[in-house]
């Protein structure tokens, strides 16, 4: 950053979203050498908004914690261990590499100069056909080996930091609030497709050697949350091939097994690993979900629905939205645009009824998620159906008596047609954004902004949504 020009600082500055400051920023002559010289009291008199001082700062000051950072580990390797050079090249050193590897890439990775057809598509802010998407997928991807040096395996936030960098730089491409989980997986397909033909790459080897790659060899499955990135991306992008009867050997013990009261839940969840592919074959081909759900009945349980998101994401959808609502709900419920509206009102009268602070805590909850759509502007009949009939097709909740500890119901239905019981509203909400993600329906316009906050929180993008 500190050789950076007057122009770099700028496209910098747009794609952090304070567009506003560059001609200020072209007026003082701002080099990247001057940007990070810049003091509380220089911030305050070069820009006006107390948000872009905040966010302008708050960047300066976490570029320059990671430059620290570097420089600090730097000196240690060289003054520490003058003499032991194998020490050196042990992996708790190489761990504390790629981390300051990645910190890195937030705060200098910038777009690649697209080819002249590609500037001209983006130019006129058109969604781009599907060969122009591969046009683009392929830069980036060529883009990111030469910031990882070669290397074929991007971890997660990188994956993320180059994909936040391509909305914000272009938000049109961001198609109904879906677009980051589309780049996203397209990026990822493309490594996956550059390293599928390579035998002569140590790094595409060894992971080969060691997550396995032959047709029909089964492998076990963690989701461990503290298992590294490169393994939670190997889980995704190699299921284990099945030949059609192995297949309906293990759709016919699954549909036996629903049927009964006491379930082998350890093999169910074996068993829903190596159908994987099958089922996300029929769920891309647009096969109708009553027959989906007629070979796979699990995926009406809650708990296999959540286990699904994450063989798809590697995140624990029911642990994200507990933290959702837990930090959001004083929030929502403070906002003004909410103050009169129904659910509110019906929350209100009923708190004066108990005095138990976890029942209270729990009905404050259940207000602010079903209140989400109408704080962002939305369609909340498209969101949920309290003490009403579910009369849309795409996901959503039908929540009966929400404030009645005793007799409140939970449901999701999808197609108009009932999934799964539910036992609060916190798994309520996370089976509903899980179920957009498991059976690939497109998110309506008139939920879309709801839909991209909680996202953008269960997968932890760089710059989330927020609340208006």
């Amino acid at each position: 950053m500190e050789n950076w020009s007057v122009d770099q600082v700028c496209n910098w500055l747009k794609q952090r979203n304070l567009g506003e400051l560059v001609p200020k920023f072209r007026e003082e002559e701002i080099s990247g050498a001057a940007l990070l010289a810049l003091n509380d009291r220089m911030v305050q008199q070069l820009v006006k908004k107390i948000g872009h001082q905040a966010v302008l700062m708050d960047l300066i000051n976490k570029y320059q914690q990671q430059k620290s950072g570097l420089e600090s580990l730097t000196y240690c390797c060289g003054t520490a261990f003058p003499k032991s050079p194998e020490v050196i090249s042990g992996k708790n050193l190489k761990s504390f590499f790629a981390r300051y590897k990645t910190l890195q890439w937030t705060s200098s990775y910038a777009l690649p100069d697209f080819p002249y057809d590609v500037k001209c598509i983006l130019a006129e802010k058109k969604c781009p056909d599907h060969s122009m998407r591969i046009r683009i997928i392929e830069f980036l991807q060529a883009d990111m080996t030469k910031y990882l040096e070669g290397s074929l395996y991007p971890n997660s936030q990188q994956y993320n930091i180059v994909v936040n960098a391509l909305l914000q730089a272009y938000p049109f491409l961001d198609e109904d609030g879906n677009g980051f989980l589309l780049w996203k997986r397209a990026l990822k397909d493309r490594f996956k497709y550059v390293r599928r033909p390579i035998e002569d790459d140590e790094q595409v080897l060894r992971n080969k050697c060691k997550f396995g790659h032959r047709r029909g060899q089964t492998r076990k499955s963690s989701f461990a949350e503290n298992k590294p990135d490169d393994v939670q991306v190997q889980v995704e992008e190699e299921p284990v091939h099945l030949e059609g009867s192995a297949t309906d050997v293990h759709i016919k013990w699954l549909k036996q097994e629903y049927m009964k009261t006491q379930r082998n839940w350890k093999e169910v969840d074996n068993r829903m690993n190596v159908t994987i592919e099958i089922r996300r074959k029929m769920i891309s081909d647009k096969a109708p979900l009553k027959d989906i759900l007629r070979l796979f009945p699990f995926l009406r349980c809650p708990y296999q629905l959540f286990r699904e998101f994450q063989l798809l994401t590697h995140m624990d959808i029911y642990k994200k939205t507990v933290e959702i609502l837990e930090i959001y709900s004083e929030k929502i419920l403070s906002l003004y645009v909410v103050r009169n509206n129904p659910i509110n009102i019906m929350l209100q009268e009923n708190l004066k009824r108990h005095t138990e602070e976890d029942i209270l805590k729990y009905m404050r909850m259940t207000a602010a998620c079903l209140l989400l759509p109408d704080v962002f502007g939305d369609d909340s009949s498209l969101f949920a159906a309290v003490n009403e009939e579910v009369k849309v097709a795409t996901p959503v909740l039908e929540v009966k008596n929400p404030f009645n500890v005793n007799s409140c119901e939970f449901v999701l239905y999808v197609e108009r047609e009932e999934l799964a019981q539910l036992d609060d509203c916190t798994m309520a909400l996370a089976a509903l954004v899980a179920a957009f993600h498991v059976f690939d329906i497109p998110c309506p316009k008139r939920i879309h902004r709801t839909l991209n906050f909680l996202e953008s929180l269960v997968f932890e993008v760089r710059s989330p949504a927020s609340l208006p």
